[in-house]
């Protein structure tokens, strides 16, 4: 495991991930799964370093994408 693996929290990893869809232009489901390749992260695991706010940029990129049903609210957070 990785040292960068080891110290990466919830806030790290959701500033990791806006800086690649950033620079690379990617959605944020490709910038996830781009870090776990490149920290050797095993995408299952995820889940504990995805915040509030990067699940929800994931899922409206997800519905816009028709990849979940799209709500008539507005998430609450």
């Amino acid at each position: 495991m990785s040292e960068t693996v080891e110290f990466m929290t919830k806030s790290k990893f959701s500033k990791m991930v806006d800086s690649v869809v950033s620079e690379k232009k990617i959605p944020y489901m490709d910038a996830v799964l781009f870090l776990c390749d490149k920290h050797g992260i095993d995408p299952a695991d995820t889940k504990k370093y995805i915040s509030t706010v990067l699940k929800q940029k994931i899922e409206v990129e997800a519905m816009n994408l028709n990849f979940l049903p799209k709500t008539n609210e507005l998430p609450l957070a």
